[in-house]
């Protein structure tokens, strides 16, 4: 599955470490942090993004069409978003506090997170899950813009509130591109920009 990501600047970088001492008792601490936008898989890839032409293996007892190999699903989707995100001007986001899922769609619980703020993000969030369906739970109407923390585990009392309370500088920053995440290799496999 790819993801399609904001990219972070240095600062939300710098924030996270400073929190990273006050993060113990979590049962996962992020390492690499993301912002993502629209989660996106290979098998997802419709047939207007393959082109009608799939190369890839079907189940023949699923009744679905072949998924497209990785690679030709990876150009599929940058040129497909591309064309989607054409006439999308640059945007202004902001990393504004500390907050938590107390209870999230899956996963281990509490999701310690940075909460960002941009409605034209979320816009774009709708927009992309108009072409390319919503993942239950986490996407569309139940979309949250945030950068992950930590999660899991069973943190001291009161960390998690302390956290939450904590007060910072707001993080701006203007996004000009958005970067296709390859999670298996964990890299940027493509920049679309805006």
């Amino acid at each position: 599955m790819f993801s399609l990501n904001v990219p972070l600047p240095p600062a939300v970088d710098r924030l996270a470490a400073d929190l990273h001492p006050k993060l113990s008792g979590f049962d996962r601490v992020r390492d690499r942090h993301t912002l993502v936008c629209k989660r996106l898989g290979v098998e997802d890839v419709p047939d207007r993004v393959a082109g009608g032409a799939r190369s890839g293996r079907a189940d023949p007892d699923s009744g679905r069409e072949p998924t497209p190999p990785k690679p030709e699903a990876l150009a599929a989707l940058r040129e497909d978003l591309r064309r989607l995100l054409s006439g999308t001007d640059p945007f202004d986001i902001a990393v504004t506090g500390v907050d938590a899922f107390d209870a999230p769609a899956s996963g281990s619980r509490p999701v310690l997170y940075l909460a960002v703020e941009s409605e034209v993000l979320v816009r774009l969030h709708q927009r992309l899950c108009a072409a390319y369906g919503a993942i239950e739970g986490i996407e569309g109407d139940e979309f949250v813009p945030h950068v992950t923390l930590a999660r899991g585990g069973n943190p001291e009392p009161g960390v998690v509130a302390d956290l939450v309370a904590a007060e910072f500088d707001p993080i701006r920053w203007r996004v000009h591109a958005l970067d296709l995440y390859d999670p298996e290799f964990r890299e940027v496999a493509a920049s679309i920009e805006l």
